[in-house]
């Protein structure tokens, strides 16, 4: 009698599960469309950031004599940021160098030292004016090394949301186009593309050229190009 009852449960166990494997094949599946939106932003960068090299040296070259000391140098330079009414926090030291200068065929006697700083900028042609307060033979180069904008974690939120309004517009249209209906979203992919930064069309500057009487006329004396943010959203809808 046991084994009867032990039986009749477990057969209708068996037909409970099958029951419901059966009506979740015979549900009907979900219709849906998956698509991508892309959007991107051009800007013009409103934070120039150049790279300025000091570096000792001497009047006299050939006799190695009369040395001009970095601290002259970076004396100059800061009174030039102040002057320019910069922040102070806008110069900052990126690095020290040093080396021997040789004479011909004799060994170094003296050891010059050598600066680099960064100074924010949000105009390329303040450069000129600035650079033009410094010793010209104690600087040893001027780039600019990367540009940024103020607002760029707003932009990027901006083209994320323009990316994912374009792939529901997309999404939208295509159904449209055959009849059908779009319905709720169901998932959301961010695709990070992130952001196009400009190529330099001359990335280092003679520093002779770089002042202001020899800037051109009615031209930047830099050259660059916009910052682009670029970005795509994977999204899957509900079709009604």
């Amino acid at each position: 009698m046991k084994r009867f009852v032990l039986s009749a449960l477990l057969f209708a166990a068996s037909a409970a599960t099958f029951a419901q494997t059966t009506t979740a094949v015979e549900k009907d599946p979900i219709k849906k469309i998956e698509v991508t939106g892309t959007a991107e932003l051009e800007v013009v960068p409103d934070e120039l950031y150049f790279t300025i090299s000091l570096k000792e040296y001497f009047k006299d070259e050939k006799n190695q004599k009369d040395k001009v000391v970095l601290e002259t140098l970076e004396k100059q330079l800061i009174e030039a940021v102040k002057n320019a009414g910069l922040p102070k926090e806008n110069l900052s030291i990126s690095g020290v160098t040093g080396y021997r200068e040789w004479t011909g065929k004799k060994k170094p006697q003296h050891f010059l030292a050598g600066k680099q700083f960064q100074l924010k900028l949000s105009n390329a042609n303040n450069i000129n004016e600035l650079m033009s307060k410094v010793d010209d033979r104690g600087v040893e180069y001027v780039n600019m090394s990367r540009v940024e904008h103020s607002k760029k974690e707003e932009f990027r939120r901006q083209v994320k949301v323009n990316a994912l309004k374009a792939a529901k517009e997309k999404a939208g249209y295509l159904l449209e186009s055959i009849g059908e209906k779009l319905g709720e979203v169901l998932e959301i992919h961010e695709v990070e593309e992130g952001s196009v930064y400009p190529m330099y069309k001359q990335a280092q500057y003679n520093v002779r050229m770089m002042a202001a009487d020899a800037a051109p006329e009615g031209g930047e004396a830099l050259e660059y190009q916009k910052i682009k943010y670029s970005y795509r959203m994977n999204a899957t809808f509900r079709i009604k």
